[in-house]
C-alpha cells in the first residue's frame, strides 16, 4: 500500500483511525491487496481514497475517468461518492491493461453495489482515452485520476485534460515517487517521466495546480 511520506507509524495509524471513514468493502479490498505482497505498493492509501471522495463531492462529480485500476480501491471509492450524489446517473470509466486486475476489481465493485455505474475498458490506456475523444467526449468529464505506468503519464495528462470540462479536476498519483524525484542522481525512466510531468504541469497556463504530500505525492490540477 502507498503510504503518505514522512508520517511515523503512530501518526499514520491516527490518521487512518480518525481521518478517514473507510467503507467496509474498501477496508476488505485494502487488506486483501496487502496480502498480495510487494505488488500491493501500487494500491493507494485509505487517506488518499478519502481525499478523492471529498473532492468528488466538492465538485459534485457525475462523470469520471480512472487510468489504472489495479484491484479497484480508488475506483470503488470514487464510484461510492458519485453514486451517493447522482444515483444511476453517475458514470466512471475505468481503464486498465490487465484483465486479471480488472476481474479482481469487479468483485469489489459488485460488493459495494457500484458495478452498475462503472464501465471497464481493457487495453492500452492512451488508446482508450483517444477512443473516448473519438466518441465525442471532449469536455465531458468532471474528474480524472491517473495511477498507471509512469512513462505514459505525459500522454495521459494531455488526453485527460482534453476530456475534462473547465473546472474539472485531475489527480495524478506517485508524483513524489518515494522522494526519488528530488534527487538528480535518480535517472531511471519512471523518475525522469515524473519530473518532466511535474515541470510541465507547473508551467501549464491551462490549469491551476498544486502538488500535495498525500500518499506518494498527489498532483491536483484544475482545468481553467
Amino acid at each position: 500500500m502507498s503510504r503518505s511520506l514522512g508520517l511515523s507509524d503512530e501518526v499514520r495509524a491516527y490518521v487512518q483511525r480518525l481521518g478517514v471513514r473507510e467503507d467496509p468493502v474498501l477496508a476488505r479490498c485494502r487488506a486483501e491487496t496487502e496480502a498480495m505482497g510487494g505488488v500491493s505498493r501500487m494500491q493507494i492509501s485509505p487517506e488518499q481514497g478519502g481525499f478523492m471522495q471529498v473532492v468528488a463531492r466538492m465538485i459534485r462529480a457525475r462523470r469520471a475517468i480512472e487510468v489504472g485500476v489495479f484491484t479497484g480501491y480508488s475506483s470503488t471509492a470514487t464510484a461510492l461518492a458519485m453514486k451517493a450524489m447522482h444515483g444511476d446517473g453517475a458514470r466512471l470509466f475505468a481503464l486498465d491493461l490487465s484483465e486479471e486486475y480488472v476481474a479482481r476489481a469487479r468483485g469489489y465493485w459488485a460488493e459495494a453495489k457500484v458495478d452498475d455505474v462503472i464501465e471497464a475498458r481493457l487495453g492500452p490506456a492512451a488508446d482508450s482515452l483517444r477512443g473516448l475523444l473519438a466518441e465525442g467526449e471532449a469536455g465531458g468529464f468532471d474528474m480524472a485520476f491517473i495511477d498507471a505506468d509512469k512513462t505514459g503519464y505525459g500522454d495521459y495528462y494531455e488526453l485527460c485534460l482534453e476530456l475534462l470540462r473547465p473546472g474539472g479536476v485531475m489527480m495524478i498519483d506517485n508524483m513524489l515517487w518515494g522522494g526519488d524525484v528530488a534527487y538528480t542522481t535518480k535517472r531511471d525512466p519512471d523518475t525522469e517521466a515524473l519530473r518532466t510531468l511535474a515541470a510541465q504541469i507547473h508551467d501549464d497556463p491551462r490549469v491551476d495546480m498544486t502538488l500535495a504530500t498525500i500518499g506518494d505525492g498527489l498532483s491536483i490540477v484544475v482545468k481553467r
